[in-house]
């Protein structure tokens, strides 16, 4: 730590002295604060007044509690992001973007719901949304539970809003390892602690939310089917696991991110037991209905719905009427209906062909649910990554996905749905290329 004097005789005092280093530069990201008890001694205060003092710093998001290693001041790091790569000449499997051809038409819908305007002071959700999204919701999590809906500017809007309602900075979240990009930046962003829990083929081990629950989490965030980045769908028996293990624990909150709902081949099993007091399930159109449709549905136990609704009011923070009734237009039209249904099929049809095509060549792929292939390699996945750029691919190597565990070092993603038979197979060629290249590197 840099030779810094911290002044102060009150919490108050002494965190925004720490403040002033930090801003001024004096203090640097990654340096050590002094331990409680020297800092106490030389200031000659009660160790619970630096506590205090470290944890308005914390809560600030200005320094980070490592246990044994101290108290350090935060590190703010890039973050890795989804979307499309802007200006880059390779063919783009990075993105995890729905094929624009599969999505459906807009513009007669658009020119259908220009009705009266919506003025403050009216519902926050349209009425007939609502009333649609109601059936959709019980419909995955039973009739004789007790919901509240809430609508939401998409999933990563609504998960950001119900952990804030229930958190604070710094407490723990149980996050799946290898972990949705934009769901690993909320916790992030939002100053709580992500813990690590494996997933597996049929998707959140139990083991590992046994060991998240005994470290404390107060919150579970989980796909339950087509988790990206690995595809894998919770089993009927791994869901009824992991709510046996949540018996206990009714008062953390569960969020299902189910954000491939109307394209997945695969059955919803929640982990939300029927006496769980405190879960959302969590349903955007983003993937069905354009990336552009910035709208999620969210259902979830009515005192849930009541803090979240706090935070979206009309006159700020409230979602477009005009979007919600795009939403429902094309939730029931017929013609969108079956667009979504051929998409559902498409996505499917060409993940297989994929992972059928790699196999062949000696990269066996398991094709899971969702949007992309989670390609396990024999050696480093960066290092692959960076050849197949030579070759004129960009692909994302797992290990921006990674919490924890190192195993996603050694997977691409790869977005290969909008491929032709063609294009499929020159990416095979060059994928086997490059994992020879990166095995056996030339000599000096």
């Amino acid at each position: 730590m840099h030779s810094v004097r911290i002044l102060g005789a009150t919490a108050t005092e002494i965190a925004d002295s720490v403040r002033q280093h930090v801003e001024r530069g004096v203090l640097a990201p990654g340096d050590l604060l002094p331990p409680v008890r020297a800092l106490a001694e030389d200031l000659g205060v009660n160790r619970n007044t630096i506590v205090a003092a470290y944890r308005l710093l914390t809560q600030a998001g200005l320094v980070e509690a490592r246990g044994r290693a101290g108290t350090r001041v935060a590190v703010h790091t890039p973050v890795a992001q989804e979307g499309f790569a802007q200006g880059t000449v390779l063919r783009d499997l990075a993105a995890g973007n729905p094929d624009p051809r599969r999505l459906p038409d807009l513009r007669e819908a658009l020119g259908r719901i220009a009705a009266r305007p919506v003025l403050y002071g009216e519902p926050v959700i349209d009425r007939e949304l609502e009333a649609w999204a109601q059936t959709w919701m019980h419909e995955a999590v039973g009739d004789d539970r007790p919901l509240r809906l809430t609508i939401t500017g998409g999933a990563s809007d609504a998960i950001e809003r119900l952990l804030a309602q229930t958190l604070t900075r710094d407490d723990a979240v149980a996050l799946e390892d290898p972990c949705f990009l934009a769901s690993l930046n909320t916790v992030r962003l939002g100053g709580y602690r992500p813990v690590a829990v494996p997933v597996d083929e049929q998707g959140m081990t139990v083991e590992g939310l046994r060991s998240a629950l005994q470290a404390g989490v107060r919150a579970v965030l989980l796909t339950p089917r087509a988790q990206n980045p690995t595809g894998a769908s919770l089993s009927a028996a791994r869901a009824a696991a992991l709510r046996d293990l949540l018996v206990d624990h009714p008062y953390v909150l569960v969020i299902e991110d189910d954000h491939f709902s109307l394209l997945s081949s695969q059955p919803l099993h929640s982990v939300i037991g029927p006496e769980h007091r405190r879960w959302a399930l969590v349903r955007s159109v983003s993937k069905f209905l354009g990336p552009d449709m910035c709208l999620a549905v969210v259902a979830s136990d009515p005192e849930t719905a009541e803090r979240l609704a706090q935070r979206l009011n009309p006159g700020a923070t409230w979602v477009s009427h005009l979007l919600q009734r795009l939403a429902l237009e094309l939730l029931t039209d017929r013609e969108a209906v079956r667009a979504v249904a051929d998409a559902s099929q498409h996505y499917a049809a060409r993940n297989r062909a994929a992972a059928r095509a790699l196999s062949e060549r000696g990269i066996p792929v398991a094709a899971g649910d969702g949007l992309s292939l989670w390609v396990p390699l024999p050696v480093p996945a960066r290092a692959v990554s960076e050849q197949l750029m030579r070759r004129g691919w960009l692909a994302r190597p797992g290990d921006e996905f990674v919490l924890e565990h190192d195993l996603a070092a050694r997977h691409l993603r790869l977005t290969v749905h909008d491929l032709t038979d063609a294009e499929l197979e020159r990416l095979v060629a060059d994928l086997a290329a490059a994992n020879a290249a990166v095995a056996t590197p030339k000599a000096g």
